[in-house]
């Protein structure tokens, strides 16, 4: 079984809507884009708790009550073998006609004005003309013999969920826990007799006692007890999670603890329908709580662990996808109406060792509306020192600089142009020699024709190499580097550091990083060297950078901001 897509209509934030899903999704957007809300439209769809309350008029888009609320969801079960397949085909049944390899759920509602609430109706089909209405006695439906639904919202209130969830996982008690019944019995009775014996009871249930009296004109008399004898001790247990260096002392755990536990606890619960039904994880901004290292042990719980099998997850942390791999990643977003863009993402067979590393770079990018991407952390580092002079808030408008330590571009742009990311390049031009032969290649112009799609720089081979043949490349194809700069693709003259002499002119260069040879000193421990450079530049340095020729790619990217 497999999500396929769903498309919502006139339900709250979202007018018309149709997203591809997968089994693994990932929602990502600024605040108040819908993120929530497209969670409640898969509640609202697969479980009957949200379900059987229907809808009031703020749930219909922008309170368009004359318009019917649609929820539809498609369902790949075209593989028969599939537990989940077979399971839905069971019980779906004569909805399904032969050949039918999907199945349709839809949810519409349509609002009464009278009673001022929208009556929920789902139904199913194995295409969508011949829908339909699902069974149902009370609010149970066929439906829900399917589906069960988890949902984790931001602050999970750990005592309430541990105890509705106790009488489902605690294990009925065995022969040899009758005498240790019996002692904690009688250790009850006594604790209640000791607290009867207390003056301030005594006082108190004496003062309480006459005055009930007056209301009921009979007899009785006011006891205070422990609760734990009235409804056992079961009820009264509470979770506490105890400290390597506790000594017996159980600590009140903090937000962040608690919140794992309660992971631990749907997970113990989904052990006990495990096959029974298809369970279906929501997940909305677990990060809340979570330090980085407790993030990254969740990101790796969620998408390595076979238990969150079908997971939607709202996130702004790029920590929690640190871990993700066969992910579908659905950016929502707000262009006059709500719209969204999505992705299939699996790790680059290539990147499998350092998937984690990888999704680093790429997870903090995903929340980006504008990305330059550079090789390295000397880039980072300047372009970041030269933008927050000219711009101080770039960050917050959306921008974002991202190296990815290498040249391998591609692999990030087919993940963020599908994501609707604009992505800004900035490389060197290298040379590379060929093997056994004294010629070489212009690496840097064959790197830019691969991103472009087509040759626009030439690629043949070239007798020798270093700076001036770089610069000679560079200057006798100014007009095609000019033209593949309007698609977002730039080029350095040389590399970094020499860009950067031509735009401060060597005397200024010379004079900021305090060396006789300021190119190949920046080009030595290039990370830490320019650290102390971009310490001295000062906002007439950071003008200038940002205004050279040189650097247009930083332009490019405040395109619209400035």
């Amino acid at each position: 079984m497999k999500f396929s897509t769903i498309r919502i209509k006139n339900f709250r934030n979202f007018e018309d809507i149709n997203i591809k899903l997968s089994n693994k999704n990932v929602f990502f957007g600024l605040n108040d884009v819908g993120k929530t809300n497209f969670l409640y439209a898969l509640r609202f769809l697969f479980d009957r708790n949200i379900r059987k309350n229907g809808f009031i008029d703020s749930d219909f888009y922008q309170k368009k009550t004359e318009n019917d609320i649609e929820i539809i969801v498609e369902v790949d079960i075209s593989d028969i073998e599939n537990d989940a397949s077979k399971l839905i085909r069971s019980i779906v049944k004569g909805a399904l006609r032969s050949g039918d390899s999907s199945l349709y759920i839809k949810l519409k509602a349509s609002y009464n004005s009278q009673l001022q609430y929208g009556e929920p109706q789902l139904m199913w089909a194995g295409n969508e003309s011949n829908y339909e209405t699902v069974k149902q006695l009370g609010a149970f439906t066929d439906l829900d013999k399917i589906f069960n639904v988890i949902y984790i919202d931001a602050y999970v209130n750990l005592q309430e969920l541990f105890s509705r969830s106790l009488r489902y996982i605690l294990p009925d008690a065995s022969e040899s826990d009758v005498e240790i019944q019996n002692l904690i019995d009688g250790d009850i009775k006594l604790l209640n007799e000791h607290i009867s014996s207390l003056s301030n009871i005594k006082s108190i249930e004496a003062e309480l006692t006459p005055l009930f009296n007056s209301y009921q004109g009979k007899e009785h008399k006011i006891s205070l007890k422990s609760e734990v004898s009235v409804n056992g001790y079961y009820s009264n247990l509470t979770p506490y999670i105890e400290g390597p260096d506790s000594n017996g002392v159980y600590p009140t755990a903090g937000e962040g603890r608690r919140k794992l536990l309660a992971y631990a606890l749907y997970k113990l619960l989904m052990r006990k329908d495990e096959g029974r039904k298809i369970n279906l994880f929501l997940l909305e901004e677990p990060e809340n709580h979570l330090h980085k290292g407790m993030q990254l042990s969740l990101s790796n719980v969620i998408f390595d662990d076979n238990t969150y099998e079908y997971l939607f997850v709202t996130t702004h942390s790029p920590y929690i996808l640190y871990e993700m791999n066969n992910v579908n990643l659905v950016r929502i977003f707000n262009s006059g109406n709500i719209s969204s863009k999505s992705f299939i993402y699996k790790v680059p067979s290539e990147f499998e060792k350092s998937r984690k590393l990888l999704n680093s770079f790429l997870a903090e990018a995903i929340f980006a509306n504008r990305v330059l991407l550079v090789e390295g952390p000397s880039e980072e580092l300047l372009f970041n020192k030269v933008l927050l002079s000219i711009k101080p808030n770039y960050e917050a408008l959306g921008l974002y600089i991202l190296s990815i330590r290498g040249i391998y571009f591609d692999k990030f742009i087919e993940v963020l142009n599908p994501l609707g990311i604009t992505c800004i390049v900035k490389t060197d031009n290298d040379i590379n020699g060929i093997r056994n032969t004294s010629h070489y290649l212009p690496a840097g112009f064959k790197r830019c024709n691969k991103l472009m799609g087509e040759a626009i720089l030439p690629e043949d081979e070239l007798l020798s190499k270093g700076i001036k043949q770089q610069k000679k490349i560079y200057r006798d194809n100014i007009d095609s580097i000019s033209q593949m700069n309007k698609s977002n693709i730039f080029i350095s003259e040389v590399d970094l550091e020499n860009d950067l002499q031509s735009a401060l002119k060597r005397k200024r260069f010379k004079e900021l990083v305090a060396h006789d040879n300021p190119v190949k000193y920046l080009q030595t421990k290039k990370q830490i060297n320019m650290v102390d450079f971009i310490n001295k530049l000062e906002d007439r340095d950071c003008r200038k950078i940002y205004e050279s020729e040189y650097f247009s790619c930083l332009r490019a990217l405040l395109n619209g901001y400035i």
